[in-house]
């Protein structure tokens, strides 16, 4: 089957783990029956000083004529490119995994946990303004969004270990997550056969420490789960290995967690695992809305791939290791090229 990618290569290292994945994406091409069409996007950073505008409407307008958009990290500009397509598509799934991989450090060897975090409400919608001395930022958080984002955490984990867990911090902010903790236990009610506790956010960043492995889905607000997912991602082993999707309806873009990182740029050293694991993320979700076969083997794929290079010490510099982000890229290219179906 074909599909057509929109494809945001970002800004600092963003083009250098960029190449990587779509080198990954045409090995998939030749081993399964699988066809990507990119459509490259100039948005970031470097749109903004080359145009003026870091997201232009004629950029969201190609994106609207793709299945699906994979995008690399976007330096200050951020807020104007991710957060707007997050809110412009309705993506209000944000889902960051969080695993522990062979030879890498991480603070348990069996953690795997998933954390769905509610993607366009909450402070980040940017509802702040000053009077005065004071800047006042207006905090947002509807029935409607706390219900689907609960509908979709409750839904994934019968696909895993029938276990959620909700965070928020009701005892302070008793209108807002207040009612998000309402929300969720209406759908907890609804799926008594799905372990269901909650913990205040402090909590849980405690217990992220102190017991990893005990977390399956932690479903969440949008800024609790920005701060806990990078946590998390720390916890496996850093944000280098840290993929996510931002999914809604009919529209999915893929990103790795962590940022630009221009101290980095040019220097050939970035971890482009995140970034490949990404991919993976947009495989499974285009078997899930095409029933396409191909993909879900493609996923799988990629995950064995990855772990294989982790395995023969294939890893970038944080992890201890001393393979370049080419060297790492062309491995995980080699594999899936070279891998029996």
């Amino acid at each position: 089957m074909k599909y057509k990618i929109s494809v945001i290569s970002g800004d600092g290292i963003g083009p250098e783990i960029m190449k990587c994945s779509i080198d990954v994406m045409k090995s998939l091409e030749e081993k399964l029956n699988i066809e990507f069409e990119l459509l490259e996007i100039e948005a970031g950073d470097s749109a903004l000083k080359n145009n003026g505008i870091a997201l232009s409407d004629e950029a969201i307008d190609k994106i609207k004529t793709t299945n699906a958009c994979i995008k690399a990290p976007v330096g200050e500009s951020a807020m104007e490119v991710i957060v707007k397509l997050r809110q412009l598509f309705d993506l209000y799934v944000n889902l960051r995994p969080a695993k522990s991989f062979p030879t890498v450090k991480s603070l348990d060897d069996n953690i795997d946990m998933l954390i769905v975090r509610e993607n366009t409400e909450d402070l980040y919608k940017g509802q702040e303004f000053r009077i005065g001395d004071k800047a006042i930022a207006l905090r947002t958080i509807s029935e409607k969004a706390s219900t689907r984002i609960a509908e979709y955490a409750f839904n994934i984990a019968k696909t895993r270990n029938n276990k959620v867990t909700a965070v928020h911090k009701s005892n302070v902010l008793k209108m807002t997550d207040g009612l998000f903790l309402e929300c969720v236990n209406k759908i907890a009610q609804k799926n008594s056969n799905i372990k269901f506790s909650e913990l205040y956010v402090d909590a849980c960043a405690m217990n992220l420490i102190r017991d990893p492995k005990e977390f399956d889905v932690i479903v969440t607000t949008n800024m609790f789960g920005d701060i806990l997912s990078d946590e998390a991602a720390q916890v496996v082993g850093g944000l280098g290995l840290a993929p996510s999707a931002n999914i809604g309806d009919d529209f999915a873009l893929f990103e790795p967690v962590h940022g630009a990182a221009p101290d980095i740029a040019g220097k050939n050293i970035a971890n482009p695992i995140a970034m490949i694991l990404s991919i993976k993320m947009m495989m499974e979700w285009l078997y899930t809305t095409n029933n396409d076969n191909d993909c879900q083997i493609a996923a799988e794929i990629i995950q064995k791939a990855v772990e294989n290079s982790l395995e023969n010490n294939i890893k970038s510099v944080e992890l201890g290791g001393k393979s370049s982000t080419s060297q790492i890229g062309e491995y995980i290219t080699n594999y899936i090229s070279n891998y029996n179906l």
